[in-house]
């Protein structure tokens, strides 16, 4: 009897639904300060918790418990939030609008925008070094995984990857260092997520070795569908404007190859990453459906 396919709109409701409950019992009262409201504000403005997903889908793919990785995985949103809200201000994209809504710098002003991204950093790495939600897993775990955050979140990492990327601004790059740029700045920050969450569901270094893999074709298939949004998507859809990339003179790999080969080249990255889990059983059937997603979504 065949068995039937993985539902992953039922499986993103209930994750989404999980995280967003625990983002409000941990943001601080929007009612409390500015800050607050600004922290809230952005927070809780949508967004696909792909990271967050990504965490917990981990955890359960090598065996072990989801919520072990959940306080984890809010800190990755708290962290994904922050460095969104930086990227939108107008000593760097000077964008708008976010999900639909007004960038945080827009909607409160740039002073608290700044702010407000430092604070739901620090937030994280308080989340992160607190025992709740984590009581089960060892401490040596758990201080690999602020080792594996810090470095996906700094000057090696995403912070490293939108410093190359403003620096590229202008100046035609070429696809080595297109992927070099995309695997700090997008991708980073989605192999900690995969990795930490592996890390405290107790994963071996044989399946973290196959994760890592899964997770940098994942990450530059993410970005190169985002790339492909950006000069065709539906603003509607996707809650912010469209063709701002060419605008800049951005090298994006539409730019460089063509939408037909960059869509090729996604298709290849997500092959590789379904082929990285191989190695695992259904419990993976969360990541395998999440690769299909990366490339078929249209926000």
């Amino acid at each position: 009897m065949q068995s039937s396919p993985f539902d992953l709109k039922t499986y993103l409701q209930s994750k989404q639904q999980q995280v967003n409950d625990w983002l409000v019992r941990l943001l601080p009262p929007a009612a409390s300060s500015r800050i607050a409201d600004a922290m809230g504000y952005s927070v809780m403005a949508g967004g696909k918790r792909l990271r967050p997903v990504l965490c917990l889908a981990a955890a359960e793919a090598v065996g072990g418990r989801s919520e072990d990785a959940l306080i984890t995985a809010i800190a990755l949103e708290l962290i994904h939030t922050y460095s969104l809200i930086h990227d939108d201000l107008p000593a760097m994209d000077d964008d708008v609008l976010r999900r639909g809504k007004p960038t945080c710098h827009v909607a409160f002003d740039e002073a608290t925008a700044i702010l407000t991204g430092d604070a739901l950093l620090t937030l994280a790495f308080q989340l992160l070094a607190s025992p709740e939600g984590t009581t089960g897993v060892p401490a040596d775990r758990r201080l690999q995984v602020i080792q594996v955050i810090a470095a996906a979140a700094g000057c090696e990492g995403m912070i490293g990857g939108q410093m190359a990327d403003i620096g590229s601004e202008g100046n035609r790059i070429d696809l080595s260092r297109l992927e070099q740029l995309h695997l700090m700045k997008t991708g980073a920050l989605i192999n900690a997520a995969i990795t930490t969450g592996a890390i405290l569901g107790g994963g071996t270094s044989e399946q973290i070795r196959h994760l890592h893999k899964y997770a940098q074709n994942i990450g530059l298939a993410f970005q190169i569908i985002d790339d492909i949004l950006n000069v065709e998507g539906d603003p509607a859809l996707l809650g912010k404007a469209v063709g701002t990339d060419q605008e800049r003179k951005k090298t994006t790999y539409p730019a460089l190859l063509g939408l037909p080969e960059s869509r090729r080249l996604a298709a290849n990255r997500v092959k590789e990453a379904l082929q990285a889990l191989e190695y695992f059983d259904k419990k993976a059937d969360p990541l395998r459906a999440v690769a299909q997603y990366v490339i078929d979504r249209k926000r």
